[in-house]
């Protein structure tokens, strides 16, 4: 199916790794010309040339840290530069780390906020008026189920994305009627850098192996198993497509069934 976005210009965070990374790759094969951003300037590197020479489009790289009040500014303007405008932003960033709730600190609230809403809200709002004025745009954003269903050893992740995700809504009916979509997904477990991660923790905080987690985990996925980027990727390239036109102000999971609770 030709998604019609041969052409458009997208800026994907995160773009260097997990799910950034297959979203890029997935519209890099819908003939997108990127730029992918992220902190590790030799990661994003070897990502950009291996889409390069995969799928034969132009891949630009731009170095921030979203925990950088900065960074919205930094990469906005150096996306403008590069591509000559942006048409579809894929909103994507790392997680902050596992915390009791009960013992979280607000230096922790200020950096989770920074990464999760100020960095990316700031920065759709700065892409925002070329998009409108285009009468063409699409912004999606990769959230999380706890959007919908809290994990409890990552409050300040939940709370993060949970104020995006209300941005996200809000602003998703302003901007409708300029041909501007607005959506968030919702990953389950993927097989990516950052659950692996998260899965380690959990395996030092309770003395388990990390097989052992992960099965017990696992074992919660009616699907079975952990998803693969790609099966996420691939709906998030629909979401930026032509046909989707009509779809915003959507929050989708993709989790393999894991979430228990209605919509």
């Amino acid at each position: 199916m030709d998604l019609g976005i041969r052409g458009r210009r997208a800026l994907v965070g995160g773009g260097s790794s997990g799910l950034g990374r297959a979203v890029a790759d997935r519209l890099a094969g819908e003939g997108c010309v990127l730029a992918i951003w992220a902190r590790h300037e030799p990661a994003l590197a070897a990502v950009a040339a291996d889409i390069r020479a995969r799928h034969g489009v132009d891949v630009a790289t731009i170095v921030a840290d979203a925990t950088d009040p900065a960074a919205a500014a930094l990469v906005a303007d150096r996306a403008l530069e590069l591509l000559g405008g942006v048409d579809i932003l894929v909103l994507n960033a790392g997680g902050p780390p596992p915390s009791d709730p009960v013992e979280t600190q607000a230096e922790g609230w200020a950096q989770a906020f920074q990464l999760l809403a100020t960095t990316p809200i700031d920065l759709a709002s700065r892409l925002l008026p070329s998009m409108r004025a285009a009468r063409w745009g699409r912004i999606t954003a990769i959230l999380s189920y706890a959007v919908r269903q809290p994990i409890s050893d990552l409050s300040y992740s939940n709370a993060g994305r949970s104020a995006l995700a209300a941005w996200l809504k809000t602003v998703s009916r302003a901007v409708a009627a300029d041909g501007v979509t607005v959506n968030g997904v919702l990953p389950g477990r993927f097989e990516t850098p950052r659950i692996r991660q998260l899965d380690e923790a959990t395996a030092a905080r309770t003395g388990q192996s990390i097989e052992a987690v992960k099965a017990a985990l696992v074992a919660a996925i009616p699907h079975g198993r952990y998803g693969e980027p790609d099966e996420f990727a691939a709906f998030v390239a629909w979401l930026c497509s032509e046909p989707a036109r009509y779809q915003t102000g959507t929050f989708t999971a993709i989790d393999g069934g894991l979430l228990v609770g209605l919509p």
